[in-house]
């Protein structure tokens, strides 16, 4: 069964106002791959990016938060869950 099909079939078993719901979403997603296809950025990259040179201009901080973010992403380094807010506050020291 195709992703399309397991789609479907999941969209059968949705009560109707969740289904508007997603054909909303599905309509964001076609929206989203034609800005693509069509070689458009996410407003917010383009926003930050140097005019002359091309480079993202965002905050050191913010560009080594990116980096971090792509590494879980990748596996490079290891991920933690967190499962409460009690348990992320005492990591992150608060």
């Amino acid at each position: 069964m195709t992703n399309a099909e397991k789609l479907a079939e999941e969209i059968k078993t949705l009560p109707d106002e969740y289904v508007t719901e997603a054909l909303d979403f599905v309509g964001y997603l076609k929206e989203k791959a034609a800005r693509y296809e069509v070689g458009e950025e996410c407003p917010i990259c383009a926003k930050h990016r140097d005019p002359v040179t091309g480079e993202l201009r965002f905050k050191p901080e913010i560009m080594a938060g990116m980096q971090e973010v792509e590494d879980m992403m990748s596996g490079k380094i290891p991920v933690k869950w967190h499962t409460s807010l009690d348990d992320l506050d005492e990591m992150l020291g608060l």
